[in-house]
């Protein structure tokens, strides 16, 4: 019985695992200025908006896009500081973007296809 319910257990906790929002890898993605980690977590198009530059990307396109932001304005620290309920049409979180003695919002939605979130859209703007 108890292996039964060890089983049950594991795959409960692995289906919620999977259909949760990956905020670790995206936080540590941005402190090492990895933009291709990001955009592989998006939607085959992604909006971004970076400082006022506002366009649909394919995924590749976009990763060019974010690599070059982040290139010019490398991480000193990345946090998100408000992660928005999980429903079963999306979610969005807040975080905070430092480089040097600058300051950024990140914002990024997230539309939920099949059982994984997706980025469908990131914003950072000058804080």
């Amino acid at each position: 019985m108890f292996l039964v319910y060890s089983i049950v257990t594991s795959i409960l906790l692995s289906v919620n695992i999977t259909s949760s929002v990956p905020y670790t890898t995206i936080e540590k993605a941005f402190e090492s200025n990895n933009a291709k980690e990001i955009t592989a977590l998006g939607k085959t198009k992604i909006l971004l908006n970076i400082v006022g530059k506002e366009s649909a990307y394919s995924q590749s396109q976009a990763s060019l896009v974010l690599q070059d932001f982040l290139t010019k304005h490398p991480c000193s620290s990345f946090a998100f500081i408000f992660k928005g309920k999980e429903s079963d049409d999306g979610t969005f979180a807040i975080g905070n973007y430092t480089s040097k003695a600058e300051k950024y919002r990140v914002t990024i939605y997230f539309k939920k296809e099949q059982s994984a979130f997706k980025i469908e859209s990131l914003t950072i703007e000058k804080d």
